[in-house]
């Protein structure tokens, strides 16, 4: 392995990629630290250690999902969250509003106007969720600096109000310029390697809480600490959720084709043998992160509903469902996360995964599933493969989305803990580490190195 890694270096071009990627992550770890000057720092870690479990919890899903610090006001504190919502809406829309889906077909002339529109839409969500999150944090929670304050009003200035939407906004933009140049120069998909990044640089953290609250004795899985039996788990946990990764992310079904032969002159070409590689998990981790949004929701809608009209047998049942979803250990709560996880699976496939486009290609390309017709048959093929393949991965994604929570209420460990090292976040970081891997390793074979993954 040693050796791999010395070839990695000992090419110039890929070294160069490797050590100008390295850059980038550490210019956007630093521009993390850097907080707002109108915020006061002090006032901003009391609310965050005061901060109650369900606020916090949410918070701390965001963060993992978007490199973002929602609970800290840094010059980076939206993350990259803005452009991955951006970069959504647009592959969502491109499959339902035709002039999208008519540039989404245009090849890369369509592929360069489609990113154009992304990055507007990212600064227009940049301008929300900026102003938004200064007025939750600083206006609502009144924690201004006081040299900033208008002496009369006791608030924000207008000019400063405005100074630190900008700043905020910039620097979201710098994060999708950064992710943009690791595309471009570097090695890996700099978005995903900007959020793992984020996951990985909490994870010290999460295991120092954890190892500094622990008691290194034989305590019993049902006491209230920490003991060797808690922690053995949790490593048993981490080494399972790696390898489960590994294998669905490699996970495919593999269907059969074959071209169709046909003469020119004395030579007889095609009739090949082939596969079409089909991923048991196609929709990644996106349906974890739309269920996780989705269930964060309505707990604090109805809390509040609850709250206006309390009193009466209705407010009374909307803070009774409200309660019942903020309990990750409730069967209700968790049965609810499942089936969401499996509808978002179906429905990302469904948007991204065209049985149809992909017939009537074959069909052009004069290639064929032996066995089923060219064209409706062959849909219907591979309709039926897709679906059930992605009821497996489904059931996968489901099964490490609760698992963290069961194990960090059950057992008492930090919630932190167990989602980076158990979790959705290990998923993440698993994936994106792993695709950086297969990059690396395509760049040793190709100048006739052995690769990484050999």
């Amino acid at each position: 392995m040693l050796e791999k890694l010395r070839a990695s270096f000992a090419i110039p071009e890929l070294r160069q990629k490797i050590l100008l990627t390295l850059f980038l992550l550490a210019v956007y770890r630093i521009g993390y630290q850097i907080a707002l000057p109108v915020v006061d720092q002090q006032l901003m870690s009391e609310f965050a250690q005061n901060m109650s479990g369900n606020l916090s919890k949410f918070l701390s899903k965001v963060s993992v999902f978007s490199g973002s610090q929602l609970n800290q006001a840094t010059i980076f504190g939206l993350g990259i969250m803005p452009y991955i919502s951006a970069s959504i809406i647009l592959q969502l829309l491109g499959y339902a509003y035709e002039p999208l889906d008519a540039l989404r077909k245009e090849g890369e002339a369509g592929r360069k106007k489609i990113t154009e529109y992304t990055r507007y839409l990212t600064v227009a969500l940049c301008l929300v969720q900026s102003t938004g999150f200064l007025w939750y944090y600083i206006m609502a929670q009144d924690m201004t600096a006081s040299r900033f304050e208008n002496p009369e009003t006791g608030q924000l200035t207008y000019f400063w109000q405005l100074i630190s939407i900008s700043i905020m906004t910039c620097g979201s933009v710098f994060l999708m310029w950064l992710g943009e140049q690791i595309d471009e120069y570097g090695i890996g998909n700099g978005i995903s390697l900007l959020i793992m990044a984020g996951i990985v640089a909490m994870m010290p953290g999460a295991l120092f809480n954890l190892m500094s609250n622990a008691e290194f004795e034989l305590t019993g899985l049902g006491s209230g600490g920490v003991g060797l039996e808690k922690m053995l788990l949790l490593a048993l946990m981490f080494v399972g959720v790696v390898i489960g990764v590994v294998f669905i992310t490699l996970g495919q079904r593999r269907i059969p084709t074959q071209s169709a032969k046909h003469v020119r002159g004395r030579k007889v070409y095609g009739g090949t043998r082939q596969y079409m590689p089909l991923r048991v998990n196609q929709a990644g981790v996106m349906p974890i992160i739309f269920a996780q949004s989705l269930l964060m929701i309505p707990p604090f809608v109805m809390a509040w509903l609850g709250s206006k009209i309390s009193g009466n047998w209705f407010g009374r049942m909307i803070e009774s469902v409200g309660n019942v979803l903020q309990l990750p250990t409730s069967i209700v709560y968790n049965l609810i996360y499942i089936g969401l996880i499996y509808f978002f699976c179906y429905f990302w496939t469904a948007i991204t995964f065209n049985p149809k486009e992909i017939s009537d290609n074959m069909k052009d390309a004069g290639t064929f599933i032996p066995g089923y017709r060219p064209g409706r048959r062959t849909e219907d093929y591979l309709e039926k493969v897709i679906t059930r393949i992605t009821y497996v991965g489904a059931g996968f994604l489901a099964l490490i989305a609760i698992v963290p929570t069961i194990i960090s209420e059950t057992l008492g460990v930090d919630f932190m803990v167990a989602s980076f090292y158990g979790g959705t976040g290990l998923l993440i970081a698993v994936s994106v580490a792993f695709d950086l891997v297969q990059k690396i390793d395509s760049h040793l074979v190709m100048r006739n190195y052995s690769g990484l993954l050999e």
